[in-house]
């Protein structure tokens, strides 16, 4: 009944972060985890990416964003959670078991490797979900088909190690819990123009796909 409730809140917050004729009610999270990765990358990032929402789907989010870690209560008033660095990622028992019941309760984490973060986060997650395996979405998946088209999944915004982007998924009872974006960098696209100096078409590209995945985590 809890778990019920709780995804009844989920679902009665992602209504208001649509209704933009309000004050703003809604904040993203980033999330703050041990390990010694530096989970505060890109602090530009989620500003800019609740303005851009805000500017092209009609959201109503606040651009102050809040950090919560990942054991904290706190972490279940926020349905949409950012996680990226660029190192190790370790969590405890505990907190692998309250991020688990945050997200089955309807909650939505994004992680986005900002590079290094891959061998870190595979064994982390399967800590939260032992019986699950990432998966990688297809590119016919509706995560690709929300306000924005990308016909080839995940825009490669850096280099990286000149791998393909990819996007993986924790799918739980049919749900994405968790959507990992991979060899793609669309953190460091949100970012401020003059922080990595990207072309305004890849910083449009990042932005575009990061509301798509605001608009599906908010919408399945």
């Amino acid at each position: 009944m809890k778990i019920k409730i709780i995804s009844i809140i989920f679902l009665a917050l992602g209504i208001m972060a649509f209704k933009a004729d309000e004050e703003p009610t809604i904040k993203l999270a980033l999330l703050k985890y041990q390990g010694g990765g530096d989970w505060y990358s890109n602090p530009t990032a989620l500003p800019n990416l609740a303005d851009f929402c805000n500017s092209k789907l009609g959201t109503n989010f606040d651009p102050d964003y809040e950090t919560v870690e990942v054991a904290n209560a706190e972490i279940f008033n926020y349905p949409f959670v950012h996680m990226t660095g660029h190192g190790n990622v370790v969590f405890s028992d505990s907190e692998a078991e309250n991020l688990r019941m945050y997200l089955i309760a309807g909650g939505f984490l994004h992680i986005d490797d900002n590079y290094g973060m891959d061998p870190f986060v595979r064994p982390t997650m399967k800590k939260v979900f032992p019986e699950l395996e990432f998966v990688e979405l297809p590119f016919d998946h509706p995560i690709y088909k929300q306000k924005f088209k990308f016909t080839n999944g995940l825009p490669k915004i850096h280099k990286h190690d000149d791998k393909p982007a990819q996007g993986f998924g924790l799918i739980h009872e049919g749900r994405v819990v968790c959507f990992y974006t991979y060899e793609c960098d669309l953190g460091d696209g949100w970012e401020d123009p003059e922080v990595h100096k990207d072309p305004p078409d890849l910083r449009r590209k990042a932005l575009e796909m990061g509301a798509n995945i605001i608009q599906f985590a908010f919408s399945q």
